[in-house]
């Protein structure tokens, strides 16, 4: 994403990946003949719960990978459901409006490790596909 660089180097989240986020639980893979395709990971604190993760390869986006990530999430999460994706990533946005969250707070993003603007969503309510 180069609007948004990496703050840790790839060893750094390989380590990160193994020894915090996967053992935190809460985690979902996609795969493709084999192949993890995609990744979110979920949490639950005071009455709400979080998609803190959530990345599909890029050459397979738009494939309804990041789809079917999210709908398990919507089975599985009480709702409401918030998470924080980037401002200038407006296909994400597009995607999680799509789908029924709506933006509740835009930062400056002096709070996220990258230090670019973010957006808070939030789903309240599951909608019923026409």
């Amino acid at each position: 994403m180069p609007y948004a660089p990496s703050a840790h180097s790839e060893p750094e989240l390989r380590e990160w990946v193994a020894s915090v986020l996967v053992p935190s639980g809460g985690v979902t893979v996609a795969e493709v003949h084999g192949r993890i395709v995609g990744v979110m990971a979920t949490a639950h604190s005071q009455q709400v719960s979080w998609i803190n993760q959530m990345a599909v390869d890029p050459v397979l986006v738009n494939q309804g990978i990041g789809t079917l990530l999210l709908a398990h999430a919507m089975r599985t999460l009480a709702l409401p459901i918030r998470l924080y994706t980037f401002q200038a990533n407006a296909g994400a946005r597009r995607f999680y409006e799509r789908h029924g969250f709506v933006p509740i707070e835009f930062t400056d993003g002096q709070a996220n490790e990258e230090r670019c603007p973010d957006v808070l969503y939030e789903l309240q309510a599951i909608r019923a596909e026409a």
